[in-house]
């Protein structure tokens, strides 16, 4: 219709949308109540995460001293600087070297050569994560990391799909992926050398740990590594590494000025989170669901697990998302098993169309693209082939990104963050199915409103 020649109809149209919020409130309501019926479902049968108590206060007293220490050095101002010259640190790099054994050289060598290698993209990183879980179950941290990795390739093709590429501006979306595309490739670059010499570790039967220093990992990984080395305690490593890495970042990356100023308090990045940006969700193996709380009609979108990630801003409550997160994926069977049924079958492309076909397609052109998406999603679960909503694939529509050096600095620098080592905690309401259909349905709210105003 040509808004040019019917001027009134865009009131008309924007007066349906708001007409439409009664419907949609009362999804909401049914939603929530669906949720907690399918949560109930999936906890049926648990795992037991298996913490080490005593395993766990022997870390933490050990911990605590190497704090304490790190304390009574700031205090007499004996410290390194956060961010050493690179010439000084490649030095001190060159001078440890020399020390060390040529077996033990090689290693590292390697190792840093395979993490450039898979540290290319989002892709190549969750793809490098759920294989080296196949390899070596036991470390339960892998697993997690390859499906909140997937969800943030997930996150980065949102910025250009077919709802928010219309919201925002260019500058916005481009350093938004940076934010997004910065956190994953840190991570990965931190914890993927841990993971390696694990690997090692057991190929030649005898611990690698004592090269830990030589990636810059935290003093605060080591006695945790080493005490998995004995034990193979999964759950207690996990905790650890969810701690570890929320830290690492958060100094790099989150409290980085350009990312504060630019990404985190931009009134852009609250539209994001709206749109779903904060919601960490699973596929689950299972394509058929009873997804209609009264009806029991059975409709063809995978269900989900998950969780939603409020402040993200705030590292305690990153690492308690993480932690519950954890405990969902390993401490619900159903869960558990329909997750791996899902990643052993669907390679991860950065597409939502991965996971619900039904809702999103990879290709632009027949791409539902009109000021009425809201009003569509309303009238059915799916949609049909020609009319769904664009969900590019990643490498289509980004390209690797040069970053500035990261600053080199051990963040285990005082006790506070050793209160989160602790037994994870399962959650109870893990159906994310009816909460991320309705936050599609608000994104397309929010991006209908916006077309209408913008017609002349």
């Amino acid at each position: 219709m040509n808004y040019s020649v019917y001027p009134k109809t865009s009131n008309r149209s924007i007066w349906s949308l708001l007409r439409s919020l009664p419907r949609t409130a009362a999804e909401a309501i049914n939603g929530f109540a669906a949720a907690w019926m399918a949560s109930s479902e999936l906890r049926r049968n648990r795992t037991d995460l298996k913490w080490n108590e005593g395993a766990a206060r022997s870390i933490l007293c050990l911990l605590d001293k190497t704090a304490e220490g790190c304390l009574r050095e700031r205090a007499g101002q004996t410290i390194k600087l956060d961010s050493e010259p690179k010439e000084l640190a490649d030095l001190k790099d060159l001078r440890n070297s020399a020390q060390m054994s040529s077996t033990d050289l090689q290693l590292v060598q390697h190792i840093y050569e395979a993490v450039a290698a898979a540290n290319q993209s989002n892709i190549t990183r969750t793809r490098a994560y759920l294989e080296l879980f196949n390899e070596f179950p036991e470390i339960h941290w892998a697993l997690l990391a390859h499906m909140v990795s997937r969800n943030g390739g997930w996150n980065m093709s949102d910025i250009k799909s077919g709802l928010m590429s219309d919201l925002t501006d260019d500058r916005f979306k481009n350093d938004l992926y940076r934010f997004l595309e910065r956190c994953n490739a840190l991570i990965f670059q931190d914890a993927y050398p841990q993971l390696l010499l694990y690997k090692y570790s057991r190929q030649w039967k005898q611990s690698c740990f004592h090269l830990l220093p030589h990636f810059h990992i935290s003093a605060f990984m080591t006695p945790f590594w080493d005490r998995f080395w004995l034990d193979r305690n999964s759950s207690l490593l996990t905790v650890a590494l969810i701690i570890n890495e929320q830290n690492y970042i958060e100094g790099r990356v989150v409290k980085h000025p350009f990312f504060r100023k630019h990404v985190l308090n931009n009134p852009s990045f609250r539209l994001h989170e709206l749109a779903r940006l904060n919601q960490i969700i699973f596929p689950l193996g299972e394509m058929r669901w009873k997804h209609d709380l009264f009806h029991e009609s059975i409709i063809p979108l995978r269900p989900l697990a998950g969780l939603t990630l409020n402040h993200f801003d705030n590292p305690s409550a990153r690492i308690k998302s993480g932690k519950a997160l954890y405990a969902m994926l390993f401490g619900y069977e159903q869960i558990y098993r329909g997750v791996l049924e899902y990643v052993q079958g669907t390679p991860h492309l950065g597409s939502r169309a991965e996971y619900w076909p039904a809702l999103f397609t990879t290709q632009p052109c027949p791409a539902m693209n009109s000021n009425t998406e809201s009003t569509e999603l309303l009238k059915s679960e799916w949609l049909a082939a020609d009319h769904r909503l664009y969900s590019p694939l990643l490498e289509d529509v980004w390209r690797d990104t040069e970053y500035e050096p990261i600053p080199r600095y051990d963040w285990f620098r005082d006790p506070s963050m050793l209160r989160h080592v602790t037994k994870p905690v399962r959650p109870l309401l893990v159906d994310m199915t009816h909460a991320h259909r309705a936050g599609l349905e608000r994104v397309a709210y929010v991006h209908d409103i916006q077309s209408h105003m913008s017609q002349p």
